[in-house]
């Protein structure tokens, strides 16, 4: 079995090299060829240089590839159509991982009935939350510090909604071949019309829908530090307006009209929540935990409703272009030739 992790990064060159010299460290049977692909999209730092460090210490396992195009799915797209391994591991570009890591998390895979796997992602160091912050919630709030992914230490298939995150996951390459690539209008991006979340979680729901299975892998661990600039509300927050957004996103090309979508007002099945009782729950409650996650679920669902407008108005203007111009094609012509 061939194996690559692709790896893509943007100006984090001290953390990068943390990473990769952990990655290097990594123990495999020696009958596993595997390389590690890191895709630079456009960093200005030193990048390029600590990859090729790395290429010259390790040659053959080491890669480097420039990905112009701003975008993290558009890096990450770049890295699977490079990749030589039949299996495509993973990882975030700020992180560390166990010298099993990438065995325990691609073993897996070497049976067909797995199309991919999602490892156990853990805080780098101790970590006090401030008492607004609950980390055990539902789609805990945890995972927007730290890309945090623990279920338990119990290997399992992964539910449909827990699909696991791009810093400790992996898949076989015929799954892209088959179902497609990331899609380069979710995830992180320059361009703030693009919704910064769901890229990695979308591929995997999207695989699962369609019948395909993913293992819960919790002996493949990756260590992930709490950036500081993300203990803020506002960072939250602006989080979880782009995630409602991403998840209009996910569902197609939005209504030929603008609507405000049902599930504001019922109990949608993947996030089990309705806006009205939320908002309350944001507006009244005393314990500032809860105060929080109602404030930051009742932002979900403003994106979604804001995400469906403009999918709506860009609809609205496309159909109303396309109009016109077939209208100047019909248009006699009032060229008159002598």
């Amino acid at each position: 079995m061939k194996i690559t992790v692709i790896l893509c990064t943007l100006n984090r060159c001290q953390s990068l090299a943390k990473t990769l010299e952990s990655v290097a460290a990594s123990r495999l049977p020696e009958s596993i060829e595997w390389e590690v692909l890191v895709v630079d999209n456009n960093s200005t730092d030193q990048t390029r240089e600590v990859v090729e460090d790395f290429c010259r210490q390790v040659p053959g396992r080491f890669r480097y590839l420039f990905e112009p195009k701003p975008g993290k799915s558009y890096a990450l797209n770049t890295g699977i159509r490079q990749a030589r391994g039949e299996v495509l591991a993973f990882l975030d570009d700020d992180v560390t991982v166990e010298r099993s890591w990438l065995e325990n998390l691609t073993t897996p895979l070497r049976q067909r009935e797995w199309a991919g796997t999602g490892g156990r992602t853990l805080l780098a160091e101790p970590f006090e939350p401030p008492t607004w912050l609950a980390l055990g919630k539902p789609y805990h709030m945890g995972g927007i510090l730290a890309a945090m992914y623990d279920f338990g230490d119990q290997a399992c298939e992964i539910e449909i909604t827990r699909a696991p995150f791009g810093v400790n996951m992996a898949f076989r390459k015929e799954m892209f071949e088959k179902h497609g690539l990331f899609r380069t209008d979710l995830g992180p991006s320059p361009n703030r019309k693009v919704p910064r979340p769901n890229e990695d979680t979308e591929f995997g729901r999207r695989l699962m829908a369609k019948g395909e299975r993913l293992r819960y892998q919790p002996s493949a661990i990756v260590y992930h530090p709490v950036p500081r600039e993300r203990v803020r509300k506002n960072y939250f927050l602006a989080w979880w307006f782009d995630y409602g957004r991403a998840l209009i996103r996910e569902k197609g090309e939005g209504p030929p009209v603008w609507r405000i979508p049902r599930h504001c007002f019922s109990i949608p099945k993947m996030i089990g929540v309705c806006l009205l009782p939320r908002a309350l729950k944001w507006l009244s409650t005393l314990d500032p935990m809860e105060r929080f996650a109602g404030k930051c679920w009742t932002w979900i669902m403003a994106g979604e409703i804001v995400e469906t407008y403009r999918l709506a108005r860009d609809n609205r203007r496309q159909r109303h272009s396309t109009t016109q111009g077939e209208r100047a094609g019909s248009s006699p012509s009032t060229n008159v030739s002598l």
